[in-house]
């Protein structure tokens, strides 16, 4: 009886042992084989994608597909500034496919030294010392003081919803401007390089936008105001005025 026992004992340990070593069999293939080497980033403007592969690759499995799927099934990556959300897919054992949704951002203007980005209704979400690619700085406007999370302190805020409307035409017609500069409803330019663009009024901005690329093209290598403030689709007039150097 005591042998036979013993005899169970040893049986059960050893199928104990058995299911631990293939436990960890099955972990270390998993572990080996689904490791990620090719990794696909899309949508990122201000952060790199490295940036992007460190934030979603994190912790001591971060490299590992198998573990990434369960950690972002059905679920995306959130509370990261410049980001609504980020999706995460397994495309293989050893390829993933990070899509980026940034956040809507109207242009930014520089307080304190620090970039401070809004949104169409003139909200400020997010503060950096980072330029984000793609989005103006905005200037002519005034204020004494900022606060993150609270709109920025102007009357006016049909200003933002201008400006968040020149900033869609110029990304609709692959345009990067440096700055826009709002002075009023009437009095409205945009900077790229040495070229000044004098739009005027916000009325018919899309038909002032939509032939920017041309004409910058032409413009090449010059420095002065491309002046637009009359121009529409039925009258197709503009103005370039050379900078005087030599003054």
């Amino acid at each position: 009886m005591y042998k036979k026992r013993r005899k169970n004992i040893g049986i059960k340990i050893l199928i104990f042992l058995m299911l631990i070593a293939l436990i960890l069999g099955i972990g270390f293939h998993l572990l080996s084989h689904c490791s990620v080497t090719t990794v696909y980033v899309e949508g990122n403007l201000h952060y790199s994608t490295e940036e992007i592969q460190n934030m979603v690759m994190e912790g001591p499995l971060g490299h590992n597909s198998l573990y990434l799927s369960m950690k972002y099934k059905e679920k995306g990556v959130e509370n990261i500034p410049f980001v609504d959300v980020m999706d995460v897919d397994i495309l293989a054992p050893d390829t993933i496919k990070i899509t980026v949704y940034e956040k809507s951002l109207a242009g930014y203007v520089e307080f304190m030294d620090t970039f401070m980005y809004f949104d169409k209704d003139g909200y400020v979400i997010e503060s950096s010392d980072v330029k984000t690619i793609g989005v103006p700085q905005i200037t002519g406007l005034k204020f004494d003081y900022l606060v993150l999370g609270e709109r920025l302190p102007i009357a006016d805020n049909e200003v933002f919803e201008t400006i968040m409307d020149i900033t869609k035409l110029l990304g609709k017609y692959e345009l990067v401007v440096e700055k826009i500069h709002y002075k009023s409803h009437s009095d409205i330019t945009l900077i790229f390089d040495k070229i000044k663009v004098s739009l005027g009024s916000d009325d018919k901005l899309e038909e002032k936008i939509m032939d920017l690329p041309v004409f910058l093209m032409d413009l090449q290598g010059k420095s002065g105001t491309l002046r637009m403030e009359n121009y529409s689709e039925d009258e197709k007039m503009v103005v370039f005025e050379m900078d005087n150097l030599n003054s």
